[in-house]
């Protein structure tokens, strides 16, 4: 009987996907939704009996990596991406799984694997899921059966580029971008692929290259001049790692550009010039990747501030006329309302405080910037928003009923300042390459104001705030998808996945995740029912102070899925007791533990978290045993013993630094343990507890 159960959905598959995407509202076939706006038409599910949704239906994700990746929904089918290179089809309606196929990308990463986490997003068009992986590849896989159609390799052999983000699909196309030039000599480029075969359509890049090679086009050939010195040599950066989106109307497609590589203008483009086309949307036509216009949010930009954030698509009433615009809200701190058929600035305004820009001048479509804020002359400058910006990568979404966007907002600043000494080509720290090019805060210079975050309803025709709400901790609030019943949905940092009133920001209705939702969530339909799906699990790898922490080892990443009436729950979740590790026998030696706090920081922290206390992301490392055996800790770092589970293999550390490395680790637990007992006078810790485990 089981069998024939499982026949039936595969059969239930087989009919829905083969069909073409339905535009209603009940598939969400993209990253975006069905117009690039996360947004979704259905009415079924609203304010007046959002209050009845419940859990339909769970599935427990163990495929480790990353909890921020994005589900599609086309004819009944829910298709979501988990860990490095998993991509599953479930029955929507019930949570049962159709097929799975693991595209082992952990096999063939290699060093990757050290700078990014999983996989974002997929995308669904003519039967087909696409998907990106770490190693650089492309997939399409028949939606109906999970087998893999092609897979194409999108970056040239060992050069350190890699995927994280979603494939957009258009036209018969599939176009990808890639990321790494935070960590390698990158130049960003965007590739199209025809959806039937794999084979390469176009490309075009999004910062010149040598030009004693040519240029591949006039494009780049006008972005040459706006660049100084030999930046080629650093790559230059702009990856187009995150958001795009397609125009049917103008037959285009916009692709969000990263940041600059280095970070420091004055290490890649010494003399200044606007850098083209970093931090950049930039129109494509569809059909041939010809360049037709950008605009730039910041000339010759320095702090990371990269456009790579959403791309959203609406026709707004703008000074009594209706306009086709483009809306924009990048890590600089501006939301920008730009006009699609021409590329020009119609309006721009801070949605947090800034001090890098007074304004965007809406004549020339430029920032009246701080000169202070380059911080010239080997002067610190602190600098608002921080690099993680006032806006990332947590979705924000449009909803045309109540013209309102909603974002996910940070407000936080970071300390820069040129290095102690100008880099020569890269810098290499113990075997791993930054790009970065700024250099320690000095003491005493810090920001002045507590990082804050928060979701905004922000109105892009008045550019004004039309209410927010306090996210917990520094980045607090997920991602965000807005219905036509009237609905904002949006899960956070505190484990609960909300529905707010779209028009108040009043809350209508909560579910405790067990476990931070930072994911977007998407709206469909399956057998004529409305449901709501998030993928809940934590990914910050440091703790930010949350009431309610989350352990790796402790919580479950799950995707969740509601519908009015639902009457599914969660496991409770059971205490667990995770104590850290502080064995009585094992003696500190200083100079090895500050050994192992250099490797920590350069290669460590940015999974484990900072000061080797994790977020749930990753394992916390005071807590783990496995530092304390010899034979198992080579095994996992230095062997790759876990590479499947998502930790990265470090060949090149050498015996001295992981003993550093243990040394520290026992440095810290000490100090975490102190610190503790302080908090609760009169409590002391019982070793005999901890050790060994």
């Amino acid at each position: 009987m089981r069998l024939l159960a499982l026949s039936l959905l595969v059969l239930l598959a087989a009919c829905t996907s083969s069909g073409e995407v339905q535009r209603d509202g009940s598939d969400w076939p993209g990253y975006g939704g069905i117009d690039e706006n996360h947004y979704s038409p259905l009415t079924e599910i609203n304010q007046r009996n959002v209050a009845r949704l419940g859990l339909a239906w769970s599935h427990d994700i163990t495929d480790g990596g990353s909890a921020l990746s994005a589900p599609i929904a086309v004819g009944g089918i829910l298709y979501f991406a988990s860990g490095y290179s998993h991509v599953r089809a479930l029955d929507a309606a019930t949570g049962h799984e159709l097929w799975h196929v693991d595209l082992k990308a952990t096999q063939k990463a290699g060093a990757k694997m050290r700078a990014a986490w999983g996989i974002r997003g997929l995308a669904y068009d003519g039967g087909k899921v696409f998907v990106g992986t770490i190693d650089g590849r492309l997939t399409a896989i028949n939606a109906q059966s999970g087998h893999v159609a092609w897979s194409v390799m999108t970056v040239g052999k060992d050069d350190e580029r890699y995927i994280s983000g979603a494939p957009w699909v258009f036209k018969g196309k599939v176009l990808i971008g890639h990321g790494g030039a935070d960590f390698a000599p990158i130049r960003g480029y965007v590739t199209a692929y025809d959806q039937n075969s794999g084979a390469q359509l176009w490309r075009f890049h999004t910062v010149p290259g040598d030009p004693s090679l040519g240029f591949e086009n006039k494009a780049m050939g006008m972005a040459a001049k706006t660049w100084t010195g030999e930046w080629w040599k650093y790559g230059g950066g702009g990856t187009a790692w995150n958001a795009m989106a397609y125009d049917p109307k103008y037959n285009r497609i916009y692709i969000g550009v990263g940041n600059g590589s280095p970070w420091n203008q004055k290490i890649r483009s010494p003399q200044g010039g606007d850098n083209l086309f970093l931090c950049s949307i930039i129109a494509l036509d569809a059909d041939t990747g010809e360049y037709v216009w950008h605009y730039q949010t910041n000339p010759g930009e320095t702090w990371d501030f990269n456009s790579a954030m959403d791309i959203e698509l609406a026709r707004l009433k703008i000074g009594g006329r209706e306009r086709d615009v483009l809306m924009h809200a990048p890590k600089n701190g501006f939301f920008y309302v730009i006009d699609r058929a021409t590329g020009k600035l119609i309006s721009a305004r801070n949605i947090v405080p800034v001090n890098w820009a007074s304004r965007i001048d809406v004549q020339s479509g430029r920032p009246v910037e701080n000169p202070a804020a380059r911080y010239p002359d080997g002067k610190a400058a602190v600098v608002y928003p921080s690099p993680f910006g006032a806006h990332n990568i947590e979705a924000m979404a449009f909803n045309p009923g109540t013209g309102l966007v909603y974002i996910p907002t940070m407000d936080q600043g970071r300390v820069y300042i040129d290095p102690a000494e100008p880099l020569q080509g890269w810098k290499h720290l113990d075997g791993q390459r930054i790009s970065v090019g700024t250099g320690a805060p000095p003491p005493g210079v810090v920001p002045d104001r507590k990082a804050t975050s928060f979701l905004l309803a922000w109105n892009p025709v008045t550019q004004k705030e039309a209410w927010r709400i306090a996210m917990p901790g520094l980045r607090g609030g997920g991602g965000t998808a807005t219905t036509a019943g009237g609905l904002l949905f949006q899960g956070n940092a505190g484990g609960r996945f909300v529905a707010y009133a779209a028009t108040s920001g009043k809350p209508l209705w909560s579910f405790d995740a067990q476990t931070a939702v930072m994911a977007q969530p998407i709206s469909y339909r399956a057998r004529g029912r409305q449901y709501v799906t998030v993928i809940a699990g934590s990914r910050f790898p440091s703790a930010i102070g949350l009431p309610r922490e989350w352990n790796y080892r402790a919580q479950q990443w799950r995707v969740l899925t509601f519908a009015l009436d639902g009457k599914a729950s969660l496991p409770v979740a059971a205490p667990m007791d995770m104590p850290v590790v502080d064995p009585s026998d094992f003696v500190v030696d200083p100079a090895k533990a500050a050994i192992g706090a250099t490797v920590y920081g350069q290669r460590c922290s940015i999974c484990h978290g900072a000061n080797a206390v994790s977020g749930g992301a990753a394992p916390d490392l005071l807590q783990s045993g496995v530092p304390l055996d010899n034979a198992t800790f080579t095994s996992v770092l230095h062997d790759g013993a876990l590479r499947e589970r998502g930790m990265p293999r470090f060949e090149d550390l050498t015996g001295d630094e992981m003993a550093g490395l243990q040394h520290y680790f026992r440095q810290r637990a000490r100090q975490v343990l102190a610190a503790q007992t302080a908090r609760q006078p009169g409590a002391q810790t019982d070793r005999g507890l901890h050790e060994g485990q």
